[in-house]
């Protein structure tokens, strides 16, 4: 006499068919995986290029704060009426590299937002990295060799030949940049 079911009904042999085949699945994708990752950057590789966000709101005017960014320190100031009005009024015709301030700050809605500056914390001379809120100008001063930079990072003395460059910096609201 031989046994018979219906089509309709699951057997032994069909759920130990298909437990066998999911984990067959999970096995070969836990075997694929290491070389997938393998192949992708590690953090480090994409944290050095990548764009960073800066919150702004932490930063009380008159100060400032570093960022390191691709490898490079960048300073964020926040500076005061004092400092702004200083670096304005400076006649471009006595500077090594003759730039106005409102073209050294960042750009909010278009217009120059001048409490701002961020700039490269590299000194344009032999590539080391200045002191803040030093110097005659009250800016950065490089001790290593004598560049003294004011407010702006304009260059003012010293041997360094270009101003402190500019970070590529983008408003992403009032009180937040991204740079890069």
């Amino acid at each position: 006499m031989a046994t018979t079911t219906k089509a309709d009904e699951p057997t032994r042999r069909d759920f130990l068919l298909i437990a066998t085949g999911a984990v067959a699945a999970v096995g070969a994708a836990g075997a694929v995986w290491p070389f997938i990752s393998q192949m992708m950057p590690d953090s480090s590789t994409i944290a050095a290029g990548a764009p960073i966000e800066v919150d702004l709101a932490a930063i009380p005017e008159g100060q400032a704060i570093t960022v390191k960014w691709r490898g490079k320190p960048i300073f964020v100031r926040h500076r005061t009426p004092a400092e702004i009005k200083a670096a304005q009024d400076v006649d471009l015709k006595t500077l090594p590299d003759p730039v106005a301030d409102a073209d050294r700050v960042p750009k909010l809605d278009g217009k120059p937002d001048e409490p701002w500056l961020v700039v490269i914390g590299i000194c344009t001379h032999l590539g080391c990295i200045p002191t803040g809120y030093a110097g005659e100008y009250g800016g950065w001063f490089c001790p290593c060799h004598g560049s003294v930079y004011d407010t702006a990072g304009r260059i003012r003395k010293g041997p360094a030949p270009l101003n402190l460059a500019l970070a590529p910096a983008t408003f992403l609201s009032p009180t937040k940049i991204r740079i890069g």
